[in-house]
């Protein structure tokens, strides 16, 4: 038997390829849209034909690559008969079994996550019949499990959760390997473990989300503490289960000189800079906002702050990043990019068009005035809780366009996060709404723990 898991980091989700050597067949399980050329790269060098695209759910947090393999392969896609799919497939209830050689994949529905998810027991048939491995979906992950409140209320999921969790799952044996379909990154859960992998086992014994108790106990502490929901999360489902043949094709990518990209920014574009933030720092766009590529989760970090429907204009740094840009907006559900700023920012200061800067702040400077100083802390809910500067306001940064007027735009306002990618957003976000006295702290509140700088909690 043959099995593969491919993992990309920035969104934490992994992908598996399973099949059968000897009679050159697989199936692929929750391809995203961006790894479909390499799944197809890696089939075509281990001389498998995909013949089975598996979903285990409609996934909320990127957009799936099932309808992109079944084009270019005829590969047939499988999903529960609770998907409500509208693209061509055949539905899948608990119990069926797909055989690909040597590899027997048994569905086990999963419900929680979603009401269709399932998990899928495989065996490697030429030596047991008993499952070697489970891929759990969005169900159980390495050191937690599935948020329940993506697709119904949170105690309805939390409940079905219990039953797929304790009644399923957790009845296999301790030697079954354990591969989901997310990991450390994804906002799916709360607290995984950056290992890719375990054991029903090893989860059963040092998971603290699947220790045992009662119920009405389980249901409450899967409600507590829940990461912010992915952006654009009931866009990309419907895209997802919709029919891939009519989707629109993306808008052709334009390399737009800086009059042009003016012109389209005045026609509603909002621009995106993927420069570092000390690049934006030194001199951006007026109206641009700031997701550093290169940092973590840009498309995350982008969905939160802009519409999927909204028509963007990229400031990049090269072509490299300009492909990288469009692919993992793409994956994230933005198909409307008009273009890019051909030239940079040389290129739109030579046209003498109007240039932004943003003042930066150590933490050693902050430290010194701070008890005088406005404060804003744009980090999520949790890592407040664990510790901020005292008598800093709390506004998570993807809340402030419907916040900023809680802060007073006539005052200077120090703006911190973990470590300075967060805070040039929200500083970016405050800029278009007239805030002048901004300063983006260097470093953030990692320098500041690090230096030993007091904090307090709740």
């Amino acid at each position: 038997m043959y099995f593969k898991q491919l993992v990309k980091e920035d969104l934490g989700c992994a992908s598996y390829m399973v099949g059968c050597i000897n009679k050159g067949v697989c199936a692929v399980v929750d391809p995203r849209l961006d790894m479909v050329d390499d799944i197809l790269e890696l089939a075509a060098a281990k001389g498998l034909q995909v013949e089975a695209v598996i979903e285990t759910h409609n996934h909320a947090d990127h957009i799936s690559g099932h309808g992109e393999i079944a084009r270019r392969t005829g590969a047939t896609i499988y999903i529960h008969e609770q998907a409500q799919a509208e693209y061509p497939h055949k539905n899948l209830k608990d119990g069926d079994e797909l055989v690909l050689g040597v590899a027997k994949l048994r569905v086990i529905h999963t419900p929680g996550h979603r009401p269709e998810h399932i998990a899928i027991a495989v065996a490697d048939t030429s030596r047991s019949e008993d499952p070697w491995l489970v891929l759990t979906g969005d169900s159980l992950f390495i050191g937690d499990v599935a948020r329940p409140d993506l697709a119904v209320a949170g105690e309805e999921g939390a409940d079905a959760l219990y039953d797929s969790l304790f009644e399923r799952l957790l009845q296999l044996e301790d030697g079954v390997e354990v591969y989901p379909a997310h990991v450390a990154g994804s906002l799916c859960g709360r607290g995984m473990n950056p290992k890719t992998s375990s054991t029903i086992g090893y989860e059963r014994k040092h998971n603290t989300a699947v220790a045992p108790r009662p119920r009405a106990t389980f249901i409450a502490d899967m409600n507590e503490n829940l990461p912010q929901r992915p952006p654009n999360m009931y866009t990309i489902v419907e895209r997802n289960r919709g029919d891939y043949a009519q989707e629109e094709a993306p808008l052709q990518l334009l390399a737009l000189d800086a009059l042009a990209f003016q012109r389209e920014m005045e026609r509603g574009a909002q621009v995106i800079d993927t420069r570092s933030p000390h690049q934006f720092c030194e001199g951006h766009i007026p109206g641009g906002i700031d997701v550093f590529l290169r940092g973590s989760a840009f498309a995350t970090r982008t969905g939160f702050v802009v519409s999927s429907a909204s028509r963007l204009l990229l400031v990049v740094k090269d072509e490299r990043d300009l492909h990288d840009a469009i692919t993992q907006l793409a994956v994230v559900g933005f198909n409307q990019v008009v273009g890019y700023l051909d030239g940079g920012m040389d290129g739109w200061r030579e046209a003498g068009l109007p240039v932004e800067q943003l003042e930066q702040m150590s933490i050693d400077e902050l430290h010194e005035i701070y008890q005088g100083q406005m404060i804003l802390d744009v980090r999520d809910q949790s890592e407040w809780d664990e510790g901020h500067i005292k008598g800093a306001k709390h506004i998570p940064y993807y809340f402030l366009e419907e916040r900023y007027q809680e802060l007073d735009s006539s005052q200077p306002l120090a703006v911190i996060c973990a470590g300075g990618q967060r805070s040039t957003i929200a500083c970016a976000i405050l800029q278009k709404h007239g805030f002048t006295q901004l300063l983006n702290v260097l470093g953030g509140m990692d320098t500041w723990n690090r230096v030993g700088f007091e904090t307090v909690k709740k």
